[in-house]
C-alpha cells in the first residue's frame, strides 16, 4: 500500500511568477488609497497644531508625532507579519490609522492640541504600513529585481500622494457643509481612504507571500523580545545591512525635518492651503514618481552608489532650501529635491537590506531598520521645530546639509576599502 504523495514545500516557478504579479498589483492598490490619507495629514498637520498651540516649536510635534507612530507600530507590524503572514502585519497598521483619523477629527472639534498629537501618533501606522508594503513585495522577488519591484510599490504611492494634499481644501469645505470644524474634513476623509486600504488588504492579498516565501524553512519565533534580539544579531554580522540601515535612517531624517517644517514656513510666509498643499504635492512627487527608475538602476548599477547619489541630491536640497529666503520657486525646488534624495535612499536602502538577510530572519530586521529610520526621522522633527523657532528655517537647511554630507562621505570611504 503506498502512501499519498506528499505536497511539495515550495511552489513551482511559475505559480511564484503568477502570485507575485498578483500581490504587486493588490499591494499598488492599497499604496494609492493609503497614500491619500498619508499626504493629507502631511499637508495640515503641522498647520492645525500651530493653530492651535500658537507655537512653531510646537508645530513641529506634529511631524514628530507622526513619524513617532510610525516608529512605535513598526515591530507590533513586523510581529503580526510573522505570526499572520503580511496581511496581517499591513492590516493592523492602517487600521491604527483609521483610529487616529478619528482621534485627531475629535481633537480639532475640542481644539485640544495635545489630543490631537495623540491622534497623529496613531495616524503614523500609515506610514508604517506604507514602509511594510515595500518590503512586502519583495518577498517572492527575484534577487537582481528585488529593488526594481520594491519601486513599484513605492511608485504607486504617487497617485494618491500626490492627490492627498490638494485634495485638503475641498474635503474642508464638504466636512464644514455635514457639520465639522474647519480642518476636521482631511482628516475623516484620510479615515474613509485607510479603511479602504484594509478592505484591498484584507480581501485581495490573497495567498500571502511571505507565508509563500517561508514554505518549507523554519519558522522564528516572533515573540517581541525575539524579534529585536534576531535583528540585533543579523544587523552584527552583516554589514552590508548595517550600512544600508544608516543611510535609510539618514536620508529619512533629512526629508522628514525639512519637510514637516516647510509648510510652518509657506504659512507663516503669507502661502495659502492651496500654495502649500501644491508644494507638498511635487515634494511627494519627486519621492515617489521616478522610483521605478531608482529601482532600476539600484538593480543595474549597484544599491551603494545609488545611495551616494542620494546623498547628493539630499545635501543639494539642504543648501537651495537653507538660502531661499522668501522664494517660493527655491523652496519648492529644494523640496523636489528633497524627495529624490529620499527616494534613491529608501529604494536602494531597503533592497540592500533584503537581499542581505535570509527570508526567515527579514521580518525581524525589516521591522527594526523601520523602528529605527522613524526614531531618527522623530527625532530629528523636534530638533527642527526647535531649530526654525529659534533660529530660523535657513539653520535647519544648513545643519541637514551638514549630517548628510558625513553620512554620505563615510559610505563612499567605506564602499572603496571594500571594492
Amino acid at each position: 500500500m503506498t502512501s499519498a504523495p506528499t505536497k511539495p514545500a515550495v511552489s513551482p516557478p511559475d505559480r511564484i511568477q503568477h502570485v507575485q504579479r498578483r500581490t504587486l498589483a493588490v499591494l499598488s492598490a492599497a499604496q494609492i488609497v493609503g497614500g491619500v490619507g498619508v499626504a493629507v495629514g502631511l499637508a495640515l498637520s503641522s498647520v492645525v497644531v500651530d493653530e492651535l498651540s500658537r507655537s512653531t516649536v510646537i508645530s513641529g510635534f506634529a511631524g514628530t508625532a507622526t513619524v513617532l507612530g510610525a516608529a512605535l507600530l513598526a515591530l507590533p507590524t513586523a510581529r503580526a507579519s510573522s505570526r499572520g503572514g503580511r496581511r496581517a502585519g499591513l492590516s493592523l497598521a492602517y487600521t491604527a490609522a483609521l483610529a487616529g483619523c478619528a482621534v485627531s477629527v475629535l481633537a480639532i472639534s475640542l481644539r485640544n492640541w495635545p489630543l490631537l498629537l495623540a491622534g497623529l501618533v496613531l495616524v503614523g501606522g500609515g506610514s508604517a504600513g506604507s514602509l511594510a508594503a515595500r518590503y512586502s513585495a519583495t518577498d517572492l522577488s527575484p534577487k537582481d529585481r528585488s529593488a526594481r519591484h520594491l519601486s513599484l510599490v513605492v511608485w504607486a504611492s504617487t497617485i494618491g500622494s500626490v492627490a492627498g494634499p490638494n485634495l485638503a481644501e475641498p474635503a474642508d469645505r464638504i466636512g464644514m457643509s455635514l457639520g465639522l470644524v474647519e480642518k476636521a474634513g482631511p482628516f475623516a476623509f484620510a479615515a474613509l481612504a485607510f479603511a479602504l486600504a484594509v478592505v484591498v488588504i484584507l480581501c485581495f492579498l490573497r495567498p500571502d507571500p511571505l507565508k509563500l516565501a517561508r514554505a518549507g524553512t523554519r519558522e522564528e519565533d516572533p515573540g517581541r523580545n525575539r524579534t529585536i534580539r534576531t535583528a540585533w544579531t543579523t544587523l552584527r554580522t552583516t554589514p552590508m545591512a548595517r550600512r544600508a540601515l544608516v543611510m535609510i535612517a539618514v536620508s529619512h531624517t533629512a526629508m522628514v525635518s525639512v519637510m514637516s517644517m516647510t509648510p510652518v514656513k509657506l504659512h507663516h510666509d503669507g502661502s495659502n492651503l492651496d500654495v502649500i498643499g501644491l508644494v507638498i504635492s511635487l515634494h511627494i512627487a519627486g519621492m515617489y514618481v521616478l522610483s521605478p527608475v531608482v529601482g532600476w538602476l539600484a538593480d543595474k548599477a549597484g544599491k551603494v552608489p545609488v545611495l551616494v547619489l542620494g546623498s547628493a541630491l539630499l545635501l543639494a536640497s539642504a543648501a537651495l532650501a537653507g538660502t531661499a529666503g522668501h522664494r517660493v520657486w527655491q523652496v519648492t525646488a529644494a523640496l523636489i529635491l528633497l524627495g529624490l534624495g529620499w527616494s534613491c535612499g529608501l529604494v536602494a536602502g531597503s533592497a540592500l537590506v533584503t537581499e542581505s538577510v535570509p527570508i526567515e530572519r527579514r521580518p525581524a530586521v525589516q521591522g527594526l531598520s523601520d523602528l529605527l529610520m522613524n526614531v531618527c526621522g522623530a527625532t530629528g522633527t523636534i530638533i527642527a521645530g526647535a531649530i526654525v523657532g529659534l533660529l530660523g528655517y535657513g539653520m535647519l537647511g544648513l545643519v541637514v546639509g551638514i549630517m548628510v554630507a558625513a553620512a554620505g562621505a563615510w559610505l563612499t570611504v567605506v564602499w572603496r576599502r571594500t571594492t
